[in-house]
């Protein structure tokens, strides 16, 4: 729903979580044009070389969990350390920089039913040294 809302400026209700896609889209970012190849991994992956494929694939990641689900949340520390181990990588072209990430915490208009508290992902982005951001 975050990439869909991102690309089309607008709250997609019927939204499927659990389907993978790859969107293209154009933006103007501090005045160039910018060419994106967003891919939506719906989170649903069970073999580590599935996930490890598509953080090869990235060049900049958005680390979502939903504050009304501490299990998501708990993924983010282990996402975080595969993308820069990954991305350090020797073999990896350009090996030694890392990509831009930003960990968010989403649905946080759902206050009655939330699981992990502001606090715990601002200390989560402290320790991993990274922005954070709650986002609806």
């Amino acid at each position: 729903a975050l990439t869909v809302r991102f690309i089309t400026r607008r709250f997609i209700g019927d939204y499927d979580p659990t389907l993978e896609m790859i969107y293209r889209h154009m933006a103007v970012i501090d005045g160039e044009m910018v060419h994106f190849e967003i891919l939506d991994t719906a989170g649903q992956e069970e073999d580590s070389l599935q996930i490890e494929e598509k953080i090869k694939w990235g060049d900049g990641f958005a680390v979502v969990y939903s504050v009304t689900d501490r299990c998501s949340f708990d993924e983010v520390m282990r996402l975080c350390f595969l993308i820069n181990h990954l991305h350090s990588s020797p073999k990896r072209s350009g090996g030694g920089e890392q990509p831009p990430v930003v960990i968010v915490g989403n649905k946080k208009d759902l206050q009655f039913d939330r699981m992990v508290s502001t606090e715990d992902g601002e200390n989560l982005s402290k320790a991993l040294k990274l922005p954070f951001y709650e986002i609806s």
